[in-house]
């Protein structure tokens, strides 16, 4: 499995780059709504639709509505996702109280909606940034870091369950780890002189903003899985699952991270 899992990554990773560094905004705005549309096709399964033809077509679905949210203000759609994960924390916060909500499959695919277009219009948003590329990068990193040290913390030391009802392998001490570790690469980013020390703070904050938000996106995730009755997404990364499990740190991370940089920046 952890020799899947690398050489998967080792094959994404060099793609994800390509797309961030070298494609033009239009080209990088249908790269990752191609991604989102593939997460897409196994939210709609999550929400109990296994209909190839409906997957398909919600699939579509949520393509077409990353291509309206450029007809609206960004600030607004990022806003509204912002109380969308809110909502969430509540949801993961309650479960399985909360699963009288996940009852509707209808109810579902519209917290798909919620969750997965305004990871897509952040990203064409950092893409339209100054230093775009190293924007999207360091979410990126500060994501993967927090990821790899909360499963290597967790692994070590974890003992005390963070929400044992929706995800038992998590671990207060992981969320710990992780944290600290993309803290520690924020610091030493500031350390190096690369960023004034007002930027560096306003980075550490952003850091552990965004790594707190993506254990959510992740545990979001775990609570549909759980109330689905599945292990994975799916079954289109060998290793990994599907591309919901890996994007899922992702779906929450992003419109957080966009909107405080677009506070930060005045945009």
């Amino acid at each position: 499995m952890l020799k899947e899992r690398v050489i998967t990554a080792a094959t994404l990773a060099p793609v994800a780059l390509t797309g961030v560094f070298l494609l033009p905004l239009t080209g990088f705005g249908c790269f990752i709504a191609a991604i989102i549309m593939l997460a897409a096709w196994e939210w709609a399964n999550l929400s109990g639709f296994e209909q190839q033809s409906v997957r398909l077509i919600y699939a579509l679905a949520i393509g077409v509505f990353c291509g309206l949210t450029l007809f609206l203000p960004s600030s607004l759609i990022l806003g509204l996702a912002a109380v969308w994960w809110l909502i969430a924390f509540i949801l993961v916060r309650q479960y399985p109280r909360s699963g009288r909500w996940l009852e509707s499959r209808p109810l579902r695919l519209l917290m798909g909606l919620l969750t997965l277009v305004p990871a897509w219009l952040g990203l064409y948003e950092l893409k339209q940034m100054p230093g775009s590329a190293w924007l999207i990068v360091t979410l990126l990193v500060l994501v993967w870091a927090a990821d790899c040290g909360a499963y290597f913390a967790g692994k070590r030391f974890g003992k005390t369950k963070l929400i044992e009802r929706v995800s038992p392998k998590k671990t207060l001490e992981g969320l710990v780890g992780g944290l600290l570790v993309s803290m520690l690469i924020s610091s030493l980013v500031t350390l190096s002189g690369s960023i004034s020390f007002f930027q560096g703070v306003s980075l550490l904050i952003l850091t552990i903003l965004t790594v707190l938000v993506s254990v959510l996106g992740d545990l979001w995730e775990s609570v549909l899985k759980r109330y689905r009755g599945v292990k994975d997404s799916g079954s289109l990364l060998p290793g990994h699952g599907g591309v919901l499990d890996r994007i899922d740190s992702l779906t929450a991370a992003v419109p957080i991270f966009t909107l405080y940089v677009m506070i930060i920046r005045g945009v």
